[in-house]
């Protein structure tokens, strides 16, 4: 273990390095000369004049939100002699399974390539660039074949590598705990108790205001509204990001939420960026990929079907094409337990010199991966700043319900607490669907892989996001998932079959989220 002093050197001397590199260092610095021509800097008190300035021109609090930015996507560093790998995943059984499922969907995609004789990736012939760049903002009128196309994978495939999951330093001959006996997941992770939880999520609780209760006793909910949305209006003005992500675990106001969610995610939409944008539209026009084949069928067969999403088709398809040209993207791979696939000049196969990551971002796009984008558009109009909005979301939070890792936000661990949860709270409910086999976490899963995208109504999926962001942790979903067990709890306990009890959990849309959580997390005896 790190002692704090070293952790907290290791960590500022992180936090410099990756903004010396920055277009805020670059402003900055500009700014520093400006200032010198200003009658109020003196020689004599050179150092603390200039603070003064960038303090008072706000550009103090800009590398602040930047600083708090790095110290929430970032983990704490890991002690000097530990190896790289560890950084990415600790666990080497962890690291071990999630290199054999990468492997998994490689082979798929390269038989895919090799039954249709499609390669990776080609130039454009300059006629199919034209004809790209002039329906760039109706792509959704477009029609193409795909019916060969089949998704890499979905989240059912993902579902059964995560059940064979074993550690291997428990031995087969040892008797299983009653935990591991009756889930689903079976490998030895520590998960939160719901004292543990209801101290993390103290904001959700009771006797506190919420945006997305209708009927608070304490407070009449206009004016918890009213109060909540001055406060609000108050954050935003002064550009904290630490205050906004505090202040939207008790939820967002419509009307501020694009600009507080841009805040805590540090997201400005500078000319840069935008121009950014341009150069991966650019990429997009020129090359094709076999990605955007998938790309195309999943927004077919999931957002386009979609009563909420589907009007968005058009900005779905601009977003991820982008998305699959970013090479910053490739960053989030140095904590990521994943590690970006690798393609090689035709006849070069094995040659590191001719390797190339494919797709360029290094992330292959799976059966509903086109829905962590879609409600999104509803905030964002604006495809520069829905494109950054989105990647921020991914390097985030979002990559972590793909790839197999013991983090706390990991898709292993929230599936785990899922489950805990329901065995510790509704035992006689957990044990009666396992015997009829129906496992819970069978029906659970896609919603929790999607971050309930496509399964609640919009308005209650994004009172669940401003939570996420509030509290930095994708752990609310796997406690949202035991909430609507519960909630169905009477009608799940008649059922006889795994496909009664999908029907009983079949449409979501109707449900409110914060009350669900708050009964759960707060109402329930432990």
């Amino acid at each position: 273990m790190l002692d704090p002093d070293s952790g907290l050197s290791l960590t500022i001397a992180r936090i410099v390095q990756r903004l010396k590199g920055s277009s805020l260092h670059s402003q900055l610095e500009r700014q520093a000369r400006v200032s010198l021509h200003k009658p109020e800097i003196k020689l004599e008190s050179l150092k603390e004049d200039i603070k003064n300035f960038l303090k008072t021109s706000g550009w103090e609090k800009k590398l602040q939100n930047a600083v708090y930015s790095e110290l929430n996507v970032f983990p704490s560093p890991c002690h000097p002699a530990a190896p790289p790998e560890h950084m990415k995943e600790p666990l080497a059984y962890m690291r071990k399974a999630q290199g054999s499922w990468e492997k998994r969907i490689l082979k798929s995609l390269n038989s895919m390539c090799t039954e249709l004789s499609i390669p990776l990736a080609q130039k454009r012939p300059l006629t199919e660039q034209k004809e790209l760049l002039n329906k760039w903002n109706e792509m959704g009128t477009d029609e193409p074949d795909l019916s060969l196309f089949r998704p890499v994978y979905a989240p059912k495939d993902f579902l059964e590598v995560l059940m064979n999951l074993r550690n291997p330093n428990y031995e087969n001959g040892e008797q299983p705990s009653f935990r591991n006996h009756l889930g689903l997941i079976q490998v030895p992770l520590k998960v939160k108790e719901i004292p543990e939880l209801k101290e993390d999520f103290s904001e959700l609780g009771l006797n506190i205001g919420q945006l997305g209760i209708d009927d608070s006793a304490q407070v009449p909910p206009e004016f918890f509204e009213n109060e909540h949305v001055r406060v609000g209006q108050k954050v935003l003005a002064e550009q904290d990001s630490a205050a906004a992500q505090q202040y939207v675990r008790q939820g967002c106001p419509t009307a501020l939420r694009p600009e507080l969610w841009a805040l805590i995610l540090n997201i400005s939409n500078q000319p840069e960026d935008i121009l950014y944008y341009e150069q991966l539209k650019s990429n997009v026009i020129q090359h094709d990929l076999l990605v955007d084949s998938l790309i195309y069928k999943d927004v077919k067969l999931t957002a386009s079907n979609d009563d909420y999403y589907f009007v968005f088709e058009d900005y779905l398809y601009q977003v991820l094409l982008c998305f699959s040209r970013d090479t910053s993207v490739l960053e989030h791979f140095t904590y990521s337990s994943a590690t970006p696939p690798k393609s090689y000049i035709r006849g070069k196969l094995g040659m590191e010199e001719y390797a190339v990551f494919y797709p360029p971002n290094g992330v292959i796009p799976f059966h509903g991966f086109s829905m962590y984008v879609a409600p999104l558009c509803f905030l964002y109009h604006e495809p520069s700043k829905l494109y950054q909005i989105f990647r921020e979301m991914y390097v985030r939070f979002f990559f972590r319900l793909h790839s197999i890792s013991s983090h706390p936000s990991g898709i292993v661990s929230l599936c785990l607490l899922f489950e805990t949860l329901l065995q510790t709270h509704l035992p006689q409910l957990f044990y009666h669907l396992r015997e009829i086999g129906a496992q819970p976490l069978r029906i659970s899963f896609k919603w929790m892989v999607r971050a309930f995208s496509g399964y609640l109504a919009t308005d209650q999926l994004l009172l669940l996001w401003d939570r996420i962001l509030g509290y930095n942790s994708l752990e609310i979903l796997a406690v949202l998932a035991a909430a609507v067990f519960a909630f169905r709890a009477v009608n799940l306990m008649e059922v006889t079959s795994l496909a009664a009890a999908e029907a009983v959990l079949a449409d979501l849309s109707t449900l409110k989220v914060m009350p669900l959580l708050q009964i759960f997390l707060f109402a329930t005896v432990t």
